[in-house]
């Protein structure tokens, strides 16, 4: 039996996968680990053997993930879902449809995932560009599929979670403000400490200690991927609640730190309640 949590521990950005991972097993690794919320993000389309040719055809990508964290929940965790559309389709759709097509097949997507934040299924949306070389006619198509998500996230008045190439991303603060969005709800995904969005760290990042002592606001994530061809990968469903833990038990971090970190900086940004049972 789980003793009860004496701190709120939140993973920001985890996938949880009952057909090519360990699913719900994960969840339970991470609450024994210390644990406590747990925000379940949608994973590719093709990771559910899906290509879609419309927007609603992400509808069962959506559905997974919704269904997830409601089986999170059954656990006695926190588990919020994020829906979108991930970057990386671009150059996957734009194989089998004109570039234009591909982008207004994952705008369709957004706007869909978007119907589920609406009806509270969801608290999030997720887009972003490509984190990898790409020409300039898919650089712009992906920016205007990222600048559709955050139309998205003001119009629903919940935050945006991107995925995108590594460093600061300035560029969103003002593609954000142009779309009536807070680019202080705009959370950049496996983050650098430079971003002006709220970045969300990978648990082991080596400049937690120093961005607590600045009082920065961020989250802590694992980006864990649940297949069982990449275990582990990007890091374990414990890594959150361990490393917290661990820099806490040795003083790098405080507890007024831990609880900025995994219960007000989320709650703040996704607009949801993070609190102990």
């Amino acid at each position: 039996m789980n003793r009860a949590p004496r701190y709120p521990i939140t993973d920001d950005h985890i996938h949880l996968d009952p057909v090519n991972g360990i699913g719900i097993e994960a969840a339970k690794e991470f609450q024994r680990a210390g644990g406590t919320h747990l925000f379940v993000v949608t994973k590719p389309s093709w990771s559910h053997g899906i290509v879609p040719s419309r927007g609603g055809d992400y509808r069962p990508v959506f559905e997974a993930t919704i269904s997830m964290a409601r089986e999170v929940t059954g656990l006695g965790l926190g588990a919020f879902a994020v829906l979108g559309v991930h970057p990386a389709e671009i150059s996957r759709l734009a194989d089998q449809m004109p570039l234009s097509r591909a982008a207004e097949v994952m705008r369709e997507g957004l706007s869909l995932a978007a119907e589920y934040v609406r009806r509270g299924e969801a608290v999030a949306l997720k887009s972003g560009r490509p984190h990898y070389p790409v020409e300039p006619p898919v650089w712009e198509a992906s920016r205007s599929v990222l600048r559709h998500a955050l139309a998205l996230g003001a119009e629903c008045g919940c935050a945006v979670q991107i995925h995108a190439e590594s460093g600061p991303c300035t560029d969103v603060v003002e593609m954000a403000r142009e779309e009536g969005m807070p680019p202080d709800r705009v959370v950049k995904h496996f983050a650098t400490p430079d971003t002006p969005l709220v970045p969300s760290l990978i648990a082991r990042h080596e400049a937690i200690p120093a961005l607590c002592r600045e009082g920065r606001a961020f989250t802590m994530e694992s980006d864990y991927m649940d297949e069982r061809s990449r275990p582990g990968a990007v890091i374990g469903p414990k890594s959150v609640p361990r490393f917290t833990l661990r820099l806490v038990g040795a003083g790098a971090i405080t507890e007024e730190d831990l609880w900025r970190i995994h219960a007000e900086t989320p709650s703040r940004v996704y607009g949801v309640e993070i609190r102990l049972p």
